[in-house]
């Protein structure tokens, strides 16, 4: 399963490398993504607050995004699933907040976007993305 992992923010050091074992872990283990295939960036406050603009109308940054691949006869590519993009910044304060590692905010942040990408949606569904994150959180560890 080729793994796209970039680090597109200067602000925290990160070592993106760290994250692509859990990642393919993760895909794994959520039978929704089916070992499909989709690329994490991670980005600064700056360019998550014009991609939350742009794709949200919400003028702020926020955490994650996902960017579900609808594939077409342009890009007929079913296996992958899309792209994640996390603010480190905001996952660094998170992190804080809720007494975890940025590492473990990551995962955490990694694992919400996939679901995303699978077709859930906190915002619109009774819990059910919640509780299959929280199981999930569960059975990685993270």
């Amino acid at each position: 399963m080729p793994l796209t992992i970039v680090n597109l923010q200067r602000k925290v050091p990160l070592e993106v490398d760290l994250f692509r074992p859990v990642i393919e872990i993760i895909s794994k283990t959520v039978e929704e993504a089916g070992n499909k295939t989709f690329a994490v960036a991670f980005v600064s406050d700056r360019r998550m607050k014009e991609l939350n603009k742009l794709f949200r109308g919400k003028d702020s940054a926020t955490d994650v995004l996902s960017f579900p691949h609808e594939p077409d006869e342009f890009d007929p590519d079913k296996n992958n699933l899309g792209d994640i993009v996390i603010s480190i910044e905001q996952a660094q304060r998170q992190a804080e907040e809720n007494g975890l590692t940025l590492e473990g905010e990551i995962k955490q942040l990694i694992l919400h976007g996939i679901l995303h990408l699978c077709g859930y949606d906190h915002e619109t569904d009774n819990g059910e993305m919640n509780a299959r994150e929280l199981e999930l959180r569960e059975a990685l560890g993270i």
